[in-house]
C-alpha cells in the first residue's frame, strides 16, 4: 500500500473513469474543517457551507462528465449528534450529484462490511481513509491489490444493495433526524 496525501489523494478523484464510491462505518469523525460546522449545527446557527464548497464543487465536475460518486454511510440508530449533522449536509451533496445512502448497522452484520472506511475507484484501486489519533484526515492508504479490492467490492455491492436510499430514509427517519 501506498500512503497518499494532499494533491496526490486528490488526484484520485481527477482521474477516475466511471465510478467512485465511498464507504463510511464510523459514526463520529472528527476533523478539523468540520469541527466549526458542526458546532453551529450542534447551537442551532445557520452554516453558509463555504467550507464544505470544494468537494462540492468537485461532485458537480465529476457529475458533469458522467462519472459517479456514491457514497454508504453505515449509522447507529438512533443516531448520534453527527449523523444528524450529516443527514443536513447530505442535502447539499445530493443537489450536486453526489449518490447518499444511509445503512442502519442493524440491517447488515459487521462481517458483511469492513472495519474500516474506503474509497473503491472504478472497481480496481481501493484507498482506505488514514485518521491521524486527532481525528485529522491524514489520506489515503491506496491499493490495486486484487484481494484486497474483491473484498472491498464485495462489501460495496453488500452494503449499496442493503442501504436506503437518502430521501426515502429521511422521510422514513424523521423522528431520529430532527
Amino acid at each position: 500500500m501506498e500512503l497518499l496525501q494532499g494533491e496526490a489523494f486528490d488526484d484520485l478523484f481527477h482521474t477516475f473513469e466511471q465510478d467512485a464510491f465511498h464507504l463510511e462505518v464510523e459514526d463520529s469523525y472528527h476533523t478539523s474543517e468540520e469541527t466549526g460546522p458542526f458546532q453551529l449545527f450542534l447551537s442551532g446557527k445557520v452554516d453558509d457551507f463555504a467550507w464544505h464548497q470544494p468537494w462540492l464543487e468537485l461532485v458537480r465536475e465529476v457529475s458533469a462528465s458522467g462519472r459517479s460518486i456514491r457514497r454508504v454511510r453505515v449509522v447507529t440508530v438512533p443516531h448520534v449528534d453527527y449523523t444528524r449533522w450529516g443527514l443536513t449536509v447530505a442535502e447539499h451533496n445530493i443537489d450536486a450529484g453526489e449518490d447518499i445512502r444511509w445503512l442502519p448497522r442493524q440491517l447488515l452484520g459487521s462481517d458483511k462490511l469492513t472495519t474500516d472506511d474506503f474509497w473503491l475507484f472504478d472497481d480496481t484501486r481501493v484507498a482506505f481513509t488514514v485518521f491521524e489519533p486527532s481525528g485529522q484526515f491524514a489520506g489515503g492508504a491506496v491499493t490495486i491489490d486484487p484481494v484486497i479490492v474483491g473484498h472491498c467490492r464485495a462489501a460495496r455491492d453488500r452494503a449499496w444493495h442493503a442501504a436506503i436510499p437518502h430521501r426515502e430514509y429521511v422521510d422514513n427517519n424523521e423522528s431520529t433526524t430532527a
